[in-house]
């Protein structure tokens, strides 16, 4: 696989389980469940997800526009 490959194929990982946290606390906020032991635990997994979600991107290294890569 090409970098861009692992970064898309990584970065796919991480929005479908930042999604999925996501989905699951706006289905307890639609039951008005906004409290207790199971809040507590989707609110950390999305929290946790969105961090992880930032610290990829942040740490990934883009050349400036009309850099080359190519060494002659």
């Amino acid at each position: 696989m090409t970098t861009t490959d692992d970064f898309r194929f990584h970065a796919h990982e991480l929005i479908v389980d930042l999604d999925a946290a996501t989905t699951e606390m706006m289905t307890l906020i639609s039951a008005h469940q906004l409290s207790g032991p199971e809040w507590e635990r989707v609110t950390q997994w999305q929290h946790e997800a969105y961090e992880r979600w930032m610290t990829y991107l942040n740490e990934r290294s883009y050349p400036d526009p009309g850099q080359t890569t190519d060494k002659q």
